[in-house]
């Protein structure tokens, strides 16, 4: 089959399309014909190599794994002789915990974070949905316990994750107010947002407006500065660990009204099923910026690392 390898830590360049093995799976498992995976944030940093927790989870020296790729969509191809929640024939979307999307095909487990397909979506735009989705779900909900009437800030609304998280803010009854540059304003008004701020000509923070949530989808504000626009118990929310984040964290739990969070968001299958619903129920949907071919997955990484994508990159295989 053939898949994006990469072999040593590096630019895009070290990113190759080769003919490799198969999986062979094992008798909990379900291969998947991968129609259609992405390239995010974790693609990048992972091929990059960069720091030390990437290096501890990866490979020290070089990658443990050399095919990237978590979202992924596309047709069970068969199953292992134990396996009981699906069948051959069945349409998937998804999670592979350990990378992999990258490839025609990929085997994981049947307990693994997959679930049907929303039949409203093609593999193109289901692909988009999973870790983005989730992780706006974990953070909102379980994090931050949002609830109808709250006030929630959305800083990146354009993003992967912030696209999500404007509409399932939406969804739980929150007024949301989404920051991002000036062209994607309209992009965060048509996912649902009651007000918009263009970070290019505002500051959030300086505007006198408090919220119950601040949820920072790419981890480019800190606790400190949006303290004072938090409301008496307000929460501050960030998909990206800092020393000084880690430091408020703890330093809130024990003191203060106004609190500071973070999580490593967990995919879980029965979440991929209650985003299903509401995609068939047309709450949600997928925002997709670029498709690329296989082949050129390596654009789809300089093109990403550019810091401008709206929605997801989605590679079609």
């Amino acid at each position: 089959m053939k898949a994006i390898v990469y072999t040593k830590y590096g630019s895009p360049d070290v990113l190759e399309l080769k003919e490799v093995d198969k999986p062979a799976v094992k008798d909990n498992e379900v291969l998947i014909k991968v129609h259609a995976s992405t390239v995010s944030p974790m693609d990048w940093r992972f091929r990059k190599g960069k720091g030390f927790i990437v290096r501890l989870m990866s490979g020290i020296f070089k990658p443990r794994r050399g095919i990237l790729g978590i979202d992924i969509s596309g047709e069970i191809e068969s199953v292992g002789k134990d396996v009981k929640l699906f069948k051959t024939g069945n349409q998937v979307y998804g999670v592979l915990k350990k990378g992999g999307g990258h490839a025609e095909y990929a085997a994981t487990a049947e307990n693994s974070p997959i679930t049907l397909k929303p039949v409203n979506m093609s593999y193109e735009e289901a692909a988009a949905v999973p870790f983005g989705a989730i992780s706006a779900l974990v953070f909102l909900k379980k994090l931050g316990n949002i609830r109808s009437g709250q006030k929630v800030l959305i800083n990146g609304a354009s993003g992967g994750v912030g696209t999500f998280a404007v509409q399932l803010a939406k969804y739980f009854g929150a007024e949301v107010t989404a920051v991002c540059s000036t062209r994607n304003l309209d992009l965060a008004k048509s996912l649902g947002a009651d007000e918009v701020i263009d970070y290019t000509k505002e500051d959030f923070t300086k505007t006198g407006h408090t919220y119950d949530i601040i949820f920072d989808a790419v981890g480019k504000s800190s606790f400190s500065k949006c303290k004072s626009s938090l409301n008496k118990r307000g929460i501050y929310l960030s998909t990206v660990l800092t020393f000084s984040l880690f430091f408020k964290m703890l330093w809130t739990k024990l003191i203060g009204n106004k609190k500071a969070r973070f999580t490593i968001a967990k995919s879980k299958a029965d979440a991929l099923v209650f985003l299903k619903e509401l995609i068939e129920a047309g709450e949600i949907k997928s925002v997709i910026d670029k498709s690329y071919p296989l082949s050129q997955t390596a654009e789809a990484h300089r093109y990403g690392e550019k810091g401008h994508v709206r929605g997801k990159l989605v590679v079609t295989i």
